[in-house]
């Protein structure tokens, strides 16, 4: 088979990266913003009585829900390592546990501040390991 021009003249790189530059920056904080964001949406949402306030509300929750499930998940299967799940064994319980709070099972699906306040704490016991993997 002869390969097309382009690929015999340019070298074939494979990256692999939570974003199109493999640039090494992982915070738990980011799903944390989101997730502050989710809380404060759902304060709101309970405070306002208009419809359509409440409609965009559900919206944009849903997209910061979202958000901190894509963070989550790039910690979870970019960031974190066997060593850190060999040493943490409930890491992998504790993402799935966030990501579905941030689901439709959770704060996704719910406009009760109390479900994002779960989510928070649990995104608080990941960022408690992810700095002492930091540290290590």
């Amino acid at each position: 088979m002869i390969k097309p021009l382009f690929t015999r003249l340019l070298p074939q790189i494979t990256a692999s990266a939570h974003c199109d530059l493999p640039c090494g920056v992982y915070d738990p904080a980011q799903a944390r913003i989101e997730a502050e964001s989710v809380k404060a949406i759902c304060e709101k949402y309970q405070a306002n009585e208009d419809p359509e306030f409440r409609t965009r509300a559900l919206i944009i929750k849903e997209q910061r829900s979202n958000l901190v499930k894509e963070h989550l998940w790039v910690l979870w299967t970019d960031y974190f390592k066997p060593p850190h799940f060999e040493k943490y064994p409930q890491l992998h319980t504790l993402v799935n546990e966030a990501t579905k709070l941030a689901g439709a099972s959770g704060a996704k699906g719910s406009a009760d501040p109390k479900v994002a306040e779960e989510l928070l704490a649990k995104i608080d016991e990941i960022a408690t390991i992810f700095w002492e993997t930091k540290k290590a």
